[in-house]
């Protein structure tokens, strides 16, 4: 069995690679970084450690790859593949949709057998979003064939790899917790049988769950940590507010996510102390800034903060703790990062209501608007005595 990867980086060859070697595929990353792909190529493995006591390590082979812009061998690949999975990051999925099509193109010329494309990125409906890159570079009556043999299935996925500090440059550190829920109503074909993933019919619900609480909880900490000037996760995690701001952050949306998907409370209270004990770790370390980045991102209208807080005061759970990263995240105003430059640019020159509009997506009036107002002041006071 053959299985294409695009993105040999921590996540492609410490999670999805990992997993689809140990079901039995020979795996062929896909990746512009030409010294990642020659010395795949040379060695044909590598090794993946665990971010836990003793730090076990196990071997990952049967693993080679090819350089992102040799077209024809990437589509030769996926002509005769049995699975595609991505790993590029959300912004990557349009520069690696034309090889996709031409693979996919070359497949329907010559290999009727249906293929599932998963995107396991960090975003909502990755997949879906792939296929519309994909489908825009292929001709009509492709399109209409590859409907019918080509599967998108949308998945969310879950690890944290924490910075990497190795000499080897293959090797990559994970943490053992890990999750991948892919949604078999929309695969094509046999479903293919590995272990580690989830089936399921519907994935909003762990879509949600997953990006209202491990996003969410990642991001209140870092936003909150930086304005603290607290340097990595883990550390941000020993401060009294941060740690209570995180817990209150994931009981609102704990609280939203029981009530629309009918979540068992007890369950989904365990699920945030782990995620909780996730961000602590000492071993997972990573910095506020890296977990900050690109805030204009994070603070749109459905994503891991303002989405959730908005259906918060629709349910009538009053989003402080949400409402206080919020504020936050208009406040980071790390110099390095573009997104927040612009932020830290228009609270200068426009004031905090037009960046507050502008960079959320929150309505004029809208009752959370006082809320991140009050959580900005109070925030403000106690960063100043840190």
């Amino acid at each position: 069995m053959l299985a294409v990867h695009f993105g040999a980086g921590n996540i492609g060859r410490g999670f999805i690679g990992q997993l689809l070697s140990q079901a039995g595929y020979e795996v062929v990353f896909v990746d512009v970084n030409t010294a990642l792909v020659d010395e795949l190529n040379r060695r044909k493995m590598y090794q993946v450690q665990l971010a836990t006591a003793g730090n076990p390590q196990s071997v990952v082979e049967g693993v080679r790859a090819i350089h992102g812009q040799d077209m024809e061998a990437v589509a030769a690949a996926i002509a005769s593949a049995d699975l595609v999975t991505t790993a590029v990051g959300p912004n990557v999925l349009g520069p690696i949709s034309g090889a996709i099509a031409a693979g996919i193109e070359k497949r329907l010329a010559d290999n009727p057998q249906p293929l599932n494309v998963i995107a396991c990125e960090n975003m909502i409906g990755g997949s879906a979003k792939l296929k519309e890159h994909v489908f825009a570079r292929l001709a009509e009556p492709l399109q209409a064939k590859a409907e019918q043999l080509i599967g998108f299935p949308n998945a969310a996925v879950d690890r944290i790899v924490p910075i990497q500090q190795h000499e080897d440059k293959l090797l990559v550190t994970v943490e053992p917790f890990f999750e991948w829920v892919v949604d078999r109503s929309q695969m094509v074909g046999e479903v293919p049988q590995i272990e580690g993933i989830t089936y399921v019919d519907d994935l909003a619900p762990y879509i949600e769950r997953k990006l209202f609480t491990v996003n969410t909880g990642h991001a209140v900490i870092a936003y909150m940590g930086y304005q603290l000037g607290m340097t990595t996760i883990d550390q941000a995690m020993q401060h009294e507010k941060v740690a209570k701001a995180a817990r209150g952050a994931l009981q609102e949306t704990g609280a939203l996510l029981t009530a629309k998907y009918g979540f068992d409370a007890q369950a989904h209270g365990q699920y945030i102390e782990k995620i909780l004990g996730r961000f602590a770790n000492p071993l997972l370390s990573d910095d506020v800034v890296r977990v900050g980045r690109s805030p204009l991102r994070k603070l749109s209208r459905h994503d891991r903060l303002v989405g959730p807080a908005l259906e918060c005061m629709d349910r009538g759970i009053r989003p402080e703790h949400l409402g206080m990263a919020i504020a936050a995240a208009l406040l980071f105003d790390y110099p390095q990062d573009e997104e927040a430059a612009r932020i830290q640019s228009d609270l200068k020159l426009y004031g905090w209501e037009y960046a507050l509009h502008n960079c959320t997506g929150i309505p004029a009036g809208h009752p959370l608007e006082e809320v991140v107002r009050k959580q900005a002041r109070l925030m403000q006071e106690w960063t100043s005595t840190k």
